[in-house]
């Protein structure tokens, strides 16, 4: 198994970071490997320092690797080389390489074995089947839950005389063409590299499959289905507003990325995640004033719940008991109530229990100033029941699949190539990567 999981996924060159060996007389020291950086992983490590302050038994290293991508690549090496940690941070995209490999304790036996109780009907549905079997088995403990927003200058909005929210693309366009003709050189920050709200986002709330067998659900034999029906339309969209300027690109190949445009009041709209809401809310330029909403939806369409997006906690195989029994001290630390609520309060992650939501709203949390509009998470989240093609995408190297929509949008906007083209191209290509990863795991199901 071990090795079928590591021929899955390229190991790439990204050097991995260990932790220094445990002085004799130490707490029992297990690794936590994150994919976070800047203000978020400072979050993460103050999180650390707590748990470590709260008891005298274990001592939780926290080390993070920049990124989603590298965390996975890197905790692949890791385990070939039995260095794993005991803990690592997977997102919702390395989900299907994490369940077929077999190198993971899941989280309801750690638990239950290390003498917690805890109740897992308590969290949000379409945040736990994320990370569950077809049965419902929660395999990785829910961690950073978000989802797609979308975020405007009310200022600005106030500027081309427009009251509220736009809540519809139709109304987007025509705010960003009167902020266009209004004087604002970039009305809409967008980066091309941002497939997970410009995309698979929009792909649930408008109830439209990225691969066939509910979205990789129903098989490893599934093949991906974006390059048909509003896709097509949405990818020739983008490329009309960015031909027009009145969606700008803005990355870090650019020079700027979206949220930075955003927060120094360069551009007057993007799109983000709700994790983004706290650093919004401490990095705008004195003078910007925002607000945020659930994703716009073509008119006429029936809106569906949004993705969850972020991840979870993987506990990792080959750890001795001791540190089994700081991964579980640690994993009940974080579902206590309090901390949930301070995670979520100077993050803007979603709270990922029914209870932790309820709890803040009844506190008055989301009433005002800098929380208020978070809740309007939970409600995409939540908007309808997770269908077919709204609980998630559960595909084989789905990094790759990313990559390749990714390489689509920008042949599009940069090189003037055919939106149907350049999709059906992503899509034959997709296709190849789904099909190495069904023959790796030949025979294999999901679980």
């Amino acid at each position: 198994m071990k090795s079928n999981w590591l021929l899955s996924a390229a190991l790439g060159a990204t050097a991995l970071t260990f932790a220094s060996a445990a002085p004799a007389a130490a707490a029992t020291k297990f690794e936590f490997w994150y994919g976070l950086s800047g203000d978020l992983s400072e979050r993460v490590q103050e999180m650390c320092s707590r748990f470590n302050a709260s008891q005298a038994d274990y001592e939780i290293v926290c080390v993070s690797q920049e990124n989603y991508e590298n965390n996975l690549q890197n905790t692949i090496a890791a385990f070939r080389a039995n260095k794993q940690p005991t803990v690592t941070q997977i997102s919702d995209g390395g989900v299907v390489d994490l369940m077929l490999s077999g190198a993971f304790l899941p989280v309801k036996q750690l638990m239950e074995e290390n003498g917690y109780t805890i109740d897992w009907s308590n969290y949000f549905s379409g945040i736990a089947s994320y990370f569950s079997t077809s049965k419902g088995e929660l395999l990785a403990m829910p961690f950073n839950s978000s989802t797609a927003m979308y975020y405007y200058n009310t200022d600005a909005l106030k500027a081309v005389g427009f009251d509220g929210l736009p809540e519809t693309w139709e109304q987007v366009e025509d705010v960003a063409r009167k902020m266009k003709a209004a004087g604002y050189a970039c009305p809409i920050a967008f980066d091309p590299t941002g497939q997970w709200q410009w995309w698979e986002q929009f792909s649930a709330i408008h109830n439209q499959p990225i691969a066939s067998k509910g979205n990789g659900y129903g098989g490893l034999d599934a093949e991906v289905e974006f390059n048909k029906g509003k896709f097509v339309q949405q990818l020739a969209w983008f490329k009309k507003m960015f031909d027009e300027g009145l969606m700008v690109h803005k990355s870090k190949a650019a020079g700027q990325t979206a949220n930075e445009a955003f927060t120094a009041g360069d551009c007057q709209m993007t799109s983000s995640s709700i994790a983004d809401h706290g650093s919004f809310s401490k990095q705008a330029k004195d003078g910007v004033h925002w607000d945020v909403a659930m994703l716009p939806i073509w008119a006429g369409t029936e809106r569906h719940n949004s993705l969850v997006g972020g991840a979870a906690l993987w506990t990792l195989k080959g750890k001795s008991a001791e540190e089994y029994k700081g991964a579980a001290a640690f994993y009940n630390f974080i579902a206590q109530p309090a901390e949930v609520q301070h995670w979520s309060t100077i993050t803007g992650y979603i709270p990922v229990t029914n209870s932790g939501f309820e709890s803040m709203k009844a506190a008055g949390f989301y009433d005002a100033a800098p929380y208020k509009g978070r809740e309007l998470a939970i409600k995409s989240l939540t908007f309808t029941p997770v269908g077919e093609y709204t609980r998630g995408v559960r595909l084989g190297n789905f990094g790759a699949v990313r990559k390749e929509i990714q390489n689509a949008m920008q042949a599009v906007l940069f090189d003037g190539v055919d939106p149907q083209k350049a999709l059906d191209d992503a899509a034959t290509r997709s296709n190849e990567v789904l099909r190495k990863f069904e023959q790796t795991y030949k025979g294999q199901q999901l679980p």
